[in-house]
């Protein structure tokens, strides 16, 4: 029997050459080596590299690009700035951002349209001279990042109503999205037993950095994320899992989406809009598949084949929104 092995010596001036001639038959195999070894060499080897990278195709330069946030050379800045103004690829404003004069970021600003641009622009110029955060660019727990790390401050005020936008906006998308693709935070937080607000990604980072920029505030949510954990518990819907439901992957499925309805009715009204859905009847008691009320015991009947018992808050199992 004839075993593929992989050669770990060749000379990494083999590699770059196999990589960079295209008719060498080899590029594959010297890019996914060169890879491997790419954090292991000498810079010289590196610059080399990189330089060979960014003159391949676009998923190579992808790549390059990545690597020169950490392997940054004033060298690169002129390949970088040709390439950035031909093509405004995905992950070569990274190292623009980080690395280029804040003069050519200020006039370029209009280019920079990915997601998480306009928030590494701020975290780069926060504090110097004709830069201004706009808030509405950022996310709420990108803007108290920003804040944080620039040593701004906040309101008490402004600090708790960021905390009840993000769980409002939480509650709504949460329903419309499937919890693991939402909130994987919230989703692996298996050894909780209630979740609640603070517990939702974006939630969370927020009131970590708010412990730093206003404790006042960070201290008043974490009273009402409590006052929401009690409600909870109370709810016939927890009391309901708690009876009924064994499995641990549809238990959190079914905690999550608990903790989106109490959180929300636990929200000032102030917070909730008139297109919001009608969160006092998400998860009542209705009848399960096998029609069997809610709360009554279903251990008696036997599930179809290939079926399995539905709990009765709104959640079918057999075909789970995920």
């Amino acid at each position: 029997m004839i075993l593929n092995t992989v050669r770990r010596n060749t000379p990494i001036a083999k590699l770059i050459r196999d990589f960079t001639d295209k008719e060498s038959g080899n590029v594959c195999e010297a890019r996914k080596e060169i890879q491997i070894r790419f954090e292991h060499l000498d810079w010289k080897d590196q610059k080399k590299i990189l330089s060979a990278f960014l003159e391949s195709g676009k998923a190579d330069r992808q790549w390059a690009y990545s690597k020169l946030v950490d392997y940054w050379d004033k060298s690169f800045e002129p390949r970088i700035k040709e390439l950035w103004e031909k093509h405004h690829e995905y992950k070569c404003s990274w190292p623009v951002i980080r690395y280029f004069p804040e003069k050519y970021i200020l006039q370029h600003m209009e280019e920079f349209t990915e997601e998480k641009d306009y928030y590494f622009i701020c975290l780069r110029l926060s504090g110097k001279k004709g830069f201004h955060i706009e808030k509405e660019k950022l996310t709420p727990a990108d803007y108290l990042s920003v804040l944080y790390q620039s040593g701004g401050t906040i309101s008490e005020e402004e600090a708790k109503d960021i905390l009840f936008r993000i769980v409002h906006k939480y509650c709504i998308e949460g329903l419309e999205i499937p919890n693991r693709v939402y909130d994987r935070h919230a989703f692996s937080s298996w050894g909780r037993i209630i979740i609640s607000p603070i517990m939702f990604k974006d939630v969370a980072r927020a009131h970590n950095y708010l412990r730093k920029l206003n404790w006042q505030a960070a201290d008043w949510f974490e009273k009402w994320d409590e006052e929401v954990q009690v409600a909870i518990s109370g709810s016939p819907e927890y009391k309901t899992i708690l009876a009924e439901v064994s499995d641990s992957y549809n238990s959190i499925v079914a905690r999550i989406r608990i903790a989106y309805k109490y959180s929300y009715l636990a929200l000032d009204e102030k917070y909730k809009q008139p297109s919001d859905p009608d969160f006092e009847s998400i998860l009542l008691p209705r009848k399960g598949y096998r029609g069997k009320p809610y709360g009554e015991s279903t251990e008696s009947v036997m599930p179809e084949p290939g079926k399995s018992s539905t709990m009765s808050y709104g959640i079918d199992y057999d075909n789970p929104p995920f």
